[in-house]
């Protein structure tokens, strides 16, 4: 029973803690794309002027 434990938190604890860090990326690397689109159109718009 103690190496059941064992494994849930030698394994589990990296593998939950994976999971929430890749969710919090996720969302921020969805940010800074939209961000790096909407630079990339208004440095077209300035070249263009």
């Amino acid at each position: 029973m103690q190496d059941i434990i064992a494994n849930i938190a030698n394994i589990g604890f990296p593998i939950v803690l994976c999971i929430y860090l890749l969710t919090r990326f996720e969302s921020k690397i969805d940010k800074l794309s939209d961000s790096i689109d909407k630079l990339s159109e208004k440095i077209l718009q300035m070249k263009n002027n």
